[in-house]
C-alpha cells in the first residue's frame, strides 16, 4: 500500500492544491526572477555602450569590464567569419549629419548580427546608436570583436567580454519555470486521472452482475476503499441470507416429503375418485410451489462454475429430451452471415460459414439446461409447440424459444419476468410463475438479459448471453 491510499482524499487534494500552489509560485518566480535578471543585463551592455561613447568622443575613462587597444590599420576578417557594418551619423537625419561620423565592424565566427536593431543607424545620437550595439552583442551567446573609428581616425579594438560576452550573461531558468509548472500539472492531472480511473473501475465492478458472487477489489483511497469493504460486506451479508434461504426451503422440501407421501397414500384409499383426483392436484401444485422457489432461490445463488461450453450441443441435448417423450420441439439449424475478408489491395470475398456447432462460450450448463427448458416449457403450455434456434456473434451468444399462437401483450411480457406471475391464458397448466423469472435471473448472471419479439405465428423469447463472462 503506498502513502497515498493511506490518505483520505480530502487530505491528498489538499495536498495536492497546496503542492500546486507551491509549483506554480516557484514557476512564476523564477520566469519573473530570469526576465529581472535578464533585463538588468542588458541595461548594463547598454550602459556600457554609453560610456563607451563618451570615452571616445571626450576622452573620458572606460567603464569596468571594457578595455582597448588601437591598431595600425584597419581590421581584417578572419577566415569563416561573418562581419556586420554599421556606420552611426548624428543630427536626426543623413542630410543633417552633425559631428564625425563613427564607423562601426562587428566580427563573429558564428552569426551576424542585425544592423536593423541599432536605434540610430542613418541618423539620431551616436551614443545611443552604439549603446544599441553593445546591447545587441549581451542579447546573443557569442565571442563577438567590436571595432570603432571615428571618422579617419585609426580603428581601436574593444573589448568587453566581460560585459557582453557568454559568460556575462545571467542563466536562464525560464525553461526550468515552465518545466517545473508543466511536471507539477501533469503530476497532479495525473493523480486525478488516477483517482477517477479508480472510481470509474469500482463503478464498472458494482455495475458487474457478477458483483453478487465475486468480491469487488479494494484499494485507492481511504474512501473508496472504505466504500468497498462496505458493499463487499453487504454482498457477503446477501449472499449468506440467499444460502440461509435455500438451507431453509430445501429442509422444508426434504421434511414434506414424508407427509406429501403419507398423504398420497391415504388419498389412494378414498372412493370417491373426483375428491381422490382434487386432492393428488393439491399435493402436486404443493410439492411443486417448493421445489420451484427452491429453484429460484438457488438460481439466485449462482453456485455453478463457469465452463467452457458448445450452446448448440446444449440445445440440441435439450431438445432431444423433449423429442424423447413425443413433445413437438423441433431445432432449427442456426444460419450465421458469412463472414467478409479482405484486405486493402484485393476484392473483399465471403468465406464460408463457421460450424453452428463452433459456437462457444463459457457458462453454467445446469442452469442453462433451466433456463431452456422453462423457455420450452412456457412455449408448449401457451403456445403449444417449440422452435428452438441458436445463433451469435463474436460478443454474444443467443437462444430462441418461438411458440405458434401466443396472443400475450407487451404488458404481459414485462410483467411474466417476475416472480410467482403467471399469464391470463395459462389455465390450469401447471407451475406457480417463477419460470421466466429463473430465465432472468439466470441470463444476468451470465451478463445477458431475456428478450421478446412478435413473430409471425406467435411469440419468440431470446435469452442473450455474454460469450466471455466468467
Amino acid at each position: 500500500m503506498t502513502l497515498t491510499d493511506r490518505l483520505s482524499l480530502r487530505v491528498m487534494a489538499s495536498l495536492w492544491v497546496v503542492l500546486a500552489m507551491l509549483a506554480g509560485g516557484g514557476s512564476v518566480w523564477l520566469w519573473t526572477a530570469s526576465d529581472a535578471a535578464w533585463d538588468a543585463h542588458l541595461n548594463r551592455a547598454y550602459i556600457a555602450g554609453l560610456a563607451l561613447a563618451d570615452s571616445l568622443e571626450a576622452g573620458s575613462a572606460l567603464p569596468q569590464g571594457l578595455s582597448q587597444v588601437q591598431l595600425r590599420a584597419a581590421p581584417d576578417l578572419p577566415p569563416g567569419w561573418r562581419q556586420t557594418v554599421i556606420t552611426l551619423t548624428g543630427g536626426g537625419r543623413p542630410d543633417l549629419s552633425q559631428g564625425a561620423r563613427l564607423s562601426v565592424r562587428i566580427q563573429s565566427p558564428d552569426l551576424t548580427y542585425p544592423a536593423a536593431e541599432v536605434q540610430s543607424v542613418g541618423g539620431g545620437s551616436q551614443a545611443a546608436g552604439l549603446a544599441s550595439i553593445t546591447r545587441t552583442l549581451a542579447r546573443f551567446c557569442s565571442e563577438p570583436r567590436l571595432f570603432v573609428q571615428q571618422d579617419t581616425g585609426p580603428w581601436i579594438r574593444v573589448d568587453g567580454a566581460p560585459v557582453w560576452g557568454c559568460q556575462a550573461a545571467p542563466p536562464d531558468r525560464r525553461l526550468l519555470a515552465g518545466a517545473l509548472a508543466l511536471g507539477a500539472l501533469a503530476l497532479l492531472l495525473g493523480w486525478v486521472a488516477g483517482v477517477a480511473g479508480a472510481f470509474t473501475a469500482f463503478a464498472a465492478a458494482l455495475r458487474d452482475h457478477r458483483a453478487r458472487t465475486a468480491a469487488l477489489p479494494v484499494g485507492g483511497v481511504i474512501e473508496l476503499r472504505q466504500t468497498a469493504e462496505a458493499v463487499n460486506a453487504y454482498v457477503a451479508q446477501d449472499r449468506a441470507a440467499l444460502e440461509n434461504r435455500a438451507l431453509v426451503l430445501s429442509g422444508v422440501s426434504h421434511d414434506l416429503g414424508t407427509p406429501a407421501t403419507r398423504l398420497r397414500l391415504r388419498s389412494a384409499m378414498i372412493e370417491d375418485a373426483a375428491l381422490r383426483d382434487r386432492l393428488d392436484r393439491d399435493i402436486d401444485e404443493m410439492t411443486t410451489m417448493i421445489d420451484g422457489v427452491l429453484t429460484y432461490t438457488r438460481a439466485e445463488i449462482g453456485a455453478e462454475p463457469f465452463r467452457q461450453l458448445s450452446l448448440t450441443s446444449l440445445a440440441e441435448a435439450v431438445v432431444a429430451d423433449y423429442q424423447d417423450v413425443g413433445l413437438p420441439v423441433t431445432l432449427r439449424q442456426s444460419s450465421l452471415p458469412p463472414a467478409r475478408a479482405g484486405t486493402l489491395f484485393s476484392r473483399t470475398t465471403s468465406r464460408p460459414t463457421v460450424d453452428s456447432h463452433a459456437l462457444l462460450m463459457r457458462g453454467q450448463p445446469t442452469a442453462l439446461r433451466r433456463a431452456l427448458s422453462n423457455l420450452i416449457d412456457n412455449a408448449l403450455k401457451y403456445g403449444r409447440e417449440a422452435q428452438v434456434l441458436t445463433g451469435g456473434d463474436a460478443d454474444e451468444a443467443w437462444i430462441s424459444v418461438t411458440d405458434r399462437g401466443s396472443v400475450l401483450t407487451e404488458d404481459d411480457l414485462a410483467r411474466l419476468t417476475g416472480a410467482f406471475q403467471r399469464g391470463e391464458n395459462a389455465g390450469t397448466a401447471s407451475g406457480v410463475g417463477l419460470g421466466l423469472a429463473i430465465v432472468s435471473t439466470i441470463a444476468a448472471q451470465h451478463g445477458g438479459r431475456l428478450e421478446f419479439h412478435r413473430a409471425p405465428q406467435g411469440l419468440e423469447a431470446r435469452l442473450a448471453l455474454a460469450r466471455s463472462w466468467a
